[in-house]
């Protein structure tokens, strides 16, 4: 890896509050990094504005519980249909700015920076209160290539390359489920997307914090030498055929039943499911089962306990390419130990 080039940061220079926008593709660890941002003893007061791509909230079950105020955005992907959201709630942030010291952005996996950035350039009031401080871009070593080689219609941008090529920073996470050619091939695409910058190779979404967070590195002036139209653009456009399909059940899951049926979804559907993930109500067990995957890859352990009172209720969510609803929903239901209510 003798090409990831370790740059000096640039100190800020005025008191606005620093913003830092994680993005990255679907299951690339940006929650991950994120609750590890809010764990770390770092001294920073932070709030934590979150968003979902789908019907169905499981990020927010995700992220671990701190003092720091999360604000959710759903039903809407942050650079299109909910900017307006986004607008409002750092105006309201604005309102109370002893509160916090950083404002800490997490993007969906469908997401172009683009559009997140112009907001902090093109509304005055935000502009004056707020700096951007740095996009940055987890990557997914096992999974990049196969999205960033993907075709996709006219008009239709790639998510994936987007995020790489605006980003301050490019976190190469999961590096220990790829091989070394991998790995290699990976950065070199990122470096012909985006060649000057730094590449912070991990496992885990284990990083030091002092490299992505108060680091002063979005460079306006850069970003339009690149792209001259950057503060004008305002085209975008998803591809249509990545969905999202999510359930809540009331009712308890038999776990030998879903091992079985997850496995056998993901191995003949895998390569169309991007992103699943889910809060389970597994049948005689006293905390919620948490599961998250990325393609075949699944990965599961059992969380919080149940409260007492609290409805056993399970919410899964699937993210990709020509998901069948019905199916899906006729599947999971077959889980479940008694009859149970699909919403």
């Amino acid at each position: 890896m003798s090409d990831i080039v370790d740059t000096e940061a640039r100190e800020p220079q005025d008191g606005r509050v620093p913003v830092t926008v994680l993005t990255g593709f679907l299951g690339s660890g940006k929650t991950t990094l994120l609750n590890r941002i809010l764990t770390e003893r770092h001294g920073m007061k932070i709030a934590v504005i979150e968003n979902e791509f789908g019907e169905v909230g499981i990020d927010d079950a995700l992220v671990l519980d701190a003092e720091e105020e999360i604000f959710e955005m759903n039903n809407g992907c942050i650079c299109c249909t909910v900017r307006g959201d986004l607008i409002r709630i750092l105006g309201a942030l604005m309102r109370r700015r002893e509160k916090f010291d950083h404002i800490l952005i997490e993007t969906t996996g469908l997401a172009d920076p683009a559009p997140v950035a112009q907001t902090f350039f093109m509304d005055d009031e935000i502009a004056g209160q707020l700096r951007l401080d740095a996009i940055v871009t987890l990557v997914d070593a096992a999974h990049a290539l196969p999205h960033l080689d993907e075709e996709k219609p006219e008009g239709v941008e790639n998510e994936a390359v987007e995020q790489i090529a605006f980003a301050d920073r490019v976190v190469l996470n999961k590096t220990d489920l790829a091989d070394e050619s991998t790995i290699a091939e990976v950065i070199s695409r990122i470096r012909a997307i985006n060649a000057p910058v730094q590449i912070i190779p991990t496992q885990h979404a284990e990083v030091d914090l002092a490299r992505v967070m108060n680091v002063g590195a979005f460079d306006l002036e850069r970003v339009l030498k690149d792209d001259p139209e950057f503060l004008t653009e305002t085209e975008h456009q998803h591809d249509t055929s990545v969905t999202s399909v999510g359930f809540e059940l009331t009712g308890e899951l038999d776990e030998d039943r879903l091992n079985r049926w997850l496995g056998a979804l993901l191995r003949t559907k895998g390569t169309d499911i991007f992103r699943s993930k889910g809060i389970l109500a597994i049948a005689g067990a006293p905390k919620q089962y948490v599961f998250q995957g990325v393609h075949m890859l699944l990965d599961g352990e059992f969380g919080r306990d149940w409260q007492e009172g609290e409805s056993r209720q399970s919410k899964l969510v699937f993210i990709g390419r020509g998901l069948d609803r019905a199916q899906l929903e006729k599947g999971l239901a077959a889980c479940l130990t008694t009859a149970g209510v699909a919403a």
